[in-house]
């Protein structure tokens, strides 16, 4: 019997003495390099890409759910707001052709860019529920497109 008991406990004893001897620090001082890096010039071709930025246009957004709690809520009652909704969205042009997809990330923002035009945002959904409807926007040269999806979780 106390050999059952104090067995494990030697080894208990053994394990945590072993654990607990210090280590010596290592003192390192790094030395400077003496070597300067060659400078790197840029091309032409590069000198004149960096001299005149193109701007670039798209769609950017949030996506989110709701409503996230069950029966009535009142107007103005933020304790239940909707929660940010990862989605993967399909951009088509105006003959319903896909022409770009993306996905919104986990606190639901979204950006893509895009030539002006006009488009139709489809988000997608494989289930009946959480669902949202299609969007057409008009794309800007020189800007971003601010949109807003907001998916029905069908809770009431």
């Amino acid at each position: 019997m106390l050999k059952h008991i104090f067995l494990p406990i030697l080894v208990i004893l053994l394990t945590v003495s072993a654990c607990a001897q210090s280590v010596t620090p290592i003192n390192f001082t790094p030395t400077p390099s003496t070597a300067t890096p060659p400078a790197i010039e840029p091309t032409a071709t590069e000198k004149a890409v960096s001299a005149t930025p193109t701007p670039s246009s798209g769609i950017e957004g949030t996506v989110t759910e709701g409503p996230m709690c069950p029966g009535p809520v009142q107007v103005g009652n933020n304790t239940c707001p909707d929660q940010p909704y990862q989605a993967t969205i399909v951009i088509l042009n105006t003959n319903n052709t896909p022409v770009a997809q993306t996905q919104s990330n986990a606190v639901g923002f979204f950006k893509i860019e895009l030539a002006p035009g006009t488009y139709i945002i489809h988000p997608v959904s494989d289930q009946p529920f959480p669902r949202t409807g299609d969007q057409t926007v008009t794309v800007m040269a020189g800007q971003y497109t601010q949109v807003t999806i907001m998916y029905d979780t069908g809770m009431r």
